[in-house]
């Protein structure tokens, strides 16, 4: 299949379980709960996402007409040595649309570790290695088992008792971006300590700057 990639770069993961590990990002464009466009946010499942993911016009981004190629161009981002452990985070946009077993082996040949971050609406393929779940508003969740669950807070329509019978190895609260930021990591935090089960989540990538 053609690939349609907003962005690749390399950089460290900014929040979750595996915070600070170096890793490739590999932004698919497209997602099935909002088309990316601002006339359209008000009506989106999601109304809040802060990622551009429209169009293949991304440093790194393109069309990349197969599996290998892609991953060639994955790997050709990474700096590390050889034998260093490799990291890619296949997000989004909705990143399961377009990762596939034909994607998921070639990353796998290259020496990656595969991480995806998905909306948990489409079930996950073999061979992933880590899976975050980040639930939105109404929608189903298909992919109900993973590494961590990262539950961006307050949602009405997805708190945190909706979820927390699943199975995932950490659960995570990430206080909403935007004008009421700070409210609302006041009222994750608090969240958090009265149900220890969650832990706060905090995009540590927008503190220090990059992406």
């Amino acid at each position: 299949m053609t690939y349609s990639v907003k962005e690749t770069f390399l950089t460290v993961q900014g929040e979750g379980g595996q915070a600070g590990r170096p890793a490739v990002f590999l932004r698919f464009a497209g997602c099935n709960l909002w088309n990316g466009l601002e006339r359209d946010r008000v009506a989106a499942v999601c109304s809040f996402c802060d990622t551009d993911f429209v169009g293949v016009d991304g440093d790194g981004g393109g069309k990349f007409a197969d599996a290998e190629v892609l991953a060639d161009h994955v790997a050709s981002m990474w700096r590390g040595r050889a034998g260093d452990p490799m990291l890619v985070v296949c997000t989004g946009g909705e990143p399961l649309l377009q990762l596939d077993a034909a994607l998921i082996a070639a990353l796998k040949a290259r020496g990656f570790d595969i991480a995806v971050e998905t909306n948990g609406t489409v079930a996950a393929p073999d061979g992933i290695d880590w899976i975050c779940v980040s639930p939105k508003a109404e929608a189903l969740v298909v992919q109900k088992t993973g590494a961590e669950l990262k539950l961006v807070y307050p949602q009405a329509a997805a708190m945190p008792d909706r979820f927390e019978h699943l199975a995932f190895d950490r659960f995570w609260l990430q206080p909403m971006d935007g004008p009421d930021q700070v409210a609302n990591t006041a009222a994750a935090l608090d969240y958090c300590l009265s149900h220890p089960k969650w832990r706060l989540s905090v995009q540590t990538h927008k503190y220090i700057g990059v992406r």
